[in-house]
C-alpha cells in the first residue's frame, strides 16, 4: 500500500510539473506576442529563483531574455529617480512604463546572479545563467559594455559565502579573452580592493573588543582576497595581444544575423556599434589596460594578504606582474617590507627586488646586509633554493663589489659548507669559485697560514713569550698556537665587521676529506690558478642549485668506475678504529668477571662495615 501511495504521489508531481512547465511556456508566448499580457512578467520573474526546479528556471529565463533583449536600448538608466526625471514622468505614461520595465530588468539581473551563486543550482544551469548575464552586459548599455551589471556580478562572486570555483573557471575560460572584459575586470577588482581596505581599517577599530566578530571578519576578508587573487592571476597577459590589431571585443562582437542584409551591411553595423574602446589604436588600448592593471594590483597588494596568497604572489610577481606594470617602481615599498621579514619570504621577494634594482634603478642601501643575513643552513633545504642561489650568484657578479663584502660572502659560505648537506656543499664550492675568479683581491683567503688548524702563533703571543712572562701564559699561548686563530666572526650580522678579510678558507680545504665523493672531487677545482682569468671559466650555478641526496645518488649510480678500492689487512683487525686515529686515547677491553672476583669479594666485605659505620654515625647524631 505504501509503494502504491508513493507512486501516486510521483505521478501527481510529474503532472503538476508538466502542467507548470506548459503554463510557463504559455505565459512566455503571451508576453512576447502582445503588450496586453505585460502582467505575465512578474509571474515569470517569480520562477527565477534558486528554490525553483531547474527546468522552470530555464523556461522562464528564455522567455524573459527574449522579452528584454530588444527593449534594452530604449530603457532609461537605473539612476532615473532624480527630481527632473520624476517631473518628466508625471506627464509621460510611456516613460513611466519604461521605468517600470527597467526596475523589473534590474530585478531579473539580481535573480540571475542569485541563481548562479546558489549551491542548489547545477553546473549546466549556471553556465546558461552566466551566458545570459554576459549578454546583458554586452547589450545593456545601448551596444556598449554595461560596466554596472558586470561590476555587480563580480562583486557578488567575490563576496559570496558559497563555493564559486566553477563559476570563476567558466568566466575565466570563456570571457577573459576579450579585451574590454579584462579592462572592466581590473576596474572592478580595484574598486573591491579599495572598499575592502577601508572597511578592514574601520573594522579593526570597531571590533578590537570583540574577538569572535573579529575572527569572523578576518575569515570573510581572507575569502574575498583569495577570490580576488584568483581573478587577477587568471586574466591573460598582454604580451600576445598588444601587437595584434584584430583583438577581440565582447561588446558588439556578436551581432544578430537578422539585422544585416548582407555581409557588407553587417560589417558596417559592427563598426558603428563598437564602443569607443574599439576605436582606439592597439598602443592606446595596451596603455589603458596597463594602467588599470597597475591600479588593480597595487590596490590588491595593500590588503592584509594571507600567508599562502602572500607566497604565491611573491613567486609569480617578477614574471606575471612587474613586466606589465606602467611604473614597476611602485612595488618598492611592498618588496622592501617583504625582504625585511626574513626567512622564506625574503628569499621569494629577492627575485622581484633584484629586477627593480638592476632594470628600474631602485636604490636599496641595506640590500647586501639583508642578503648576508639570509645565508643560514636552512636555506639549503628551502623549496625555492635553486632560484635563490642563481640570484645570489648574480648579485655578487658586479666588479664594483668591495673586497670586504666579497670576502664576507666567501667566508660565510665556506663556514656553511661544514654543516650543510653534500648538495649544498657543491653549490658553495661553485659560488666560491666564481667569487675568487671575479674578485682577485680576495685570493689571499685561499692560502693563509696564520689562521685555521695548525696555525702559527700570532704577533701578540710572540711578544708575550719574548718578554718572559709566567709559565701559565706561555702554556696558553702554546695552546693558541696549536688550535689556531680565525678572526672571522660568524655571529656578526654586518659583513663589514665580520673580519672575513683577515681569515682564510680553511673550511674548503677540509672538504678534501668529505665523506661524499662528489664533494671531495669537486673541491679540487679550486686548485686551478684563478689569478689568470683566461685559464678558468665561471661555473654555472644552475647545474648545482637544485641538487639533493637523490640527484647525487643517481649520478653515482650512473657513474662508471674503473678501479674499485679494496680494503686489505695483513692481520685480522681487533678493533674498529686504530689508536693512531685517536691520539691520546686508549681502547682496552673490560676485565672479565673472574679477574674481578677478588675485588668484588673485598668490596662486598667492606660494604657491611661501611653500612655499620654509617648507622653508627647516624646514631651518634
Amino acid at each position: 500500500m505504501a509503494s502504491i501511495h508513493s507512486e501516486k504521489q510521483k505521478t501527481k508531481k510529474k503532472k503538476k510539473n508538466s502542467s507548470t512547465l506548459s503554463h510557463l511556456k504559455t505565459l512566455g508566448h503571451q508576453l512576447l506576442s502582445s503588450r496586453s499580457h505585460i502582467n505575465n512578467l512578474p509571474l515569470l520573474l517569480s520562477y527565477v529563483s534558486p528554490s525553483s526546479p531547474p527546468h522552470h528556471v530555464l523556461e522562464s529565463l528564455l522567455s524573459l531574455q527574449s522579452f528584454f533583449t530588444p527593449l534594452l536600448p530604449d530603457l532609461p538608466p537605473s539612476s532615473s529617480n532624480s527630481p527632473s526625471s520624476l517631473n518628466h514622468s508625471q506627464d509621460d505614461p510611456e516613460f513611466i512604463y519604461r521605468t517600470w520595465l527597467r526596475s523589473k530588468f534590474d530585478e531579473f539581473v539580481k535573480l540571475l546572479i542569485d541563481v548562479s551563486l546558489s549551491p542548489q543550482s547545477d553546473e549546466t544551469l549556471k553556465e546558461v545563467v552566466l551566458d545570459t548575464i554576459m549578454e546583458f552586459v554586452k547589450l545593456g548599455n545601448r551596444g556598449n559594455f554595461h560596466s554596472a551589471i558586470y561590476h555587480r556580478f563580480i562583486y557578488s562572486i567575490v563576496h559570496s559565502t558559497s563555493p564559486v570555483d566553477f563559476l570563476l573557471e567558466l568566466l575565466a575560460s570563456k570571457y577573459f579573452k576579450y579585451m574590454d572584459v579584462r579592462y572592466f575586470t581590473f576596474i572592478s577588482v580595484e574598486k573591491i580592493a579599495k572598499t575592502l581596505d577601508s572597511k578592514e581599517t574601520s573594522d579593526d577599530k570597531k571590533l578590537s573588543k570583540d574577538g569572535n566578530n573579529e575572527n569572523c571578519s578576518r575569515e570573510s576578508t581572507e575569502n574575498v582576497i583569495h577570490k580576488l587573487h584568483y581573478i587577477l592571476s587568471h586574466v591573460p597577459l598582454l604580451e600576445d595581444s598588444v601587437e595584434k590589431t584584430d583583438f577581440e571585443i565582447w561588446s558588439g562582437s556578436g551581432e544578430n544575423e537578422e539585422l544585416s542584409g548582407n555581409q557588407k551591411a553587417e560589417d558596417d553595423q559592427n563598426k558603428v556599434k563598437k564602443n569607443n574602446f574599439k576605436m582606439l589604436s592597439p598602443a592606446n588600448i595596451a596603455k589603458r589596460i596597463k594602467l588599470k592593471f597597475t591600479k588593480a594590483w597595487i590596490s590588491f597588494l595593500r590588503l592584509p594578504l594571507p600567508l599562502d596568497v602572500y607566497k604565491e604572489v611573491l613567486v609569480s610577481l617578477h614574471q606575471a606582474v612587474i613586466p606589465y606594470l606602467s611604473n614597476p617602481i611602485m612595488l618598492c615599498d611592498f618588496l622592501t617590507r617583504s625582504y625585511d621579514i626574513g626567512g622564506v619570504i625574503s628569499v621569494m621577494a629577492l627575485s622581484s627586488l633584484f629586477i627593480l634594482m638592476t632594470q628600474h634603478g631602485l636604490e636599496y642601501p641595506n640590500f647586501y646586509e639583508k642578503l648576508y643575513a639570509l645565508l643560514v643552513p636552512s636555506i639549503f633545504m628551502a623549496k625555492h633554493r635553486a632560484k635563490f642561489f642563481q640570484l645570489l650568484d648574480s648579485c655578487l657578479k658586479s666588479p664594483l663589489l668591495p673586497a670586504y663584502l666579497a670576502a664576507a660572502f666567501a667566508k660565510k659560505l665556506s663556514r656553511l659548507s661544514i654543516s650543510v648537506p653534500p648538495s649544498g656543499a657543491l653549490v658553495i664550492i661553485a659560488l666560491i669559485h666564481n667569487l675568487l675568479r671575479r674578485h682577485p683581491s680576495i685570493n689571499c683567503l685561499v692560502h693563509r697560514e696564520n689562521v685555521g688548524p695548525g696555525a702559527k702563533i700570532d704577533s701578540e703571543a710572540e711578544e708575550r713569550i719574548a718578554d718572559g712572562e709566567d709559565e701559565s701564559k706561555k702554556r696558553a699561548d702554546i695552546s693558541v698556537r696549536k688550535r689556531g686563530i680565525d678572526h672571522f666572526n660568524n655571529g656578526e650580522s654586518d659583513p663589514k665587521k665580520s673580519n672575513a678579510i683577515r681569515s682564510s678558507l680553511w673550511e674548503i680545504d677540509s672538504l678534501r676529506h668529505h665523506y661524499c665523493p662528489p664533494v671531495s672531487r669537486f673541491v679540487l677545482s679550486l686548485e686551478n690558478d684563478l689569478t689568470v682569468r683566461a685559464k678558468t671559466t665561471e661555473i654555472s650555478i644552475e647545474d648545482f642549485s637544485s641538487g639533493s641526496y637523490a640527484t647525487i645518488f643517481g649520478e653515482e649510480i650512473r657513474r662508471r668506475v674503473k678501479q674499485v678500492p679494496l680494503a686489505f689487512y695483513k692481520a685480522t683487525p681487533t678493533s674498529l678504529f686504530s689508536e693512531s686515529e685517536f691520539a691520546g686515547w686508549t681502547f682496552k677491553p673490560e676485565a672479565s668477571k673472574e679477574e674481578k672476583g677478588g675485588d668484588d669479594e673485598n668490596e662486598t666485605e667492606k660494604a657491611p662495615e661501611e653500612s655499620e659505620h654509617g648507622s653508627a654515625k647516624r646514631a651518634r647524631t
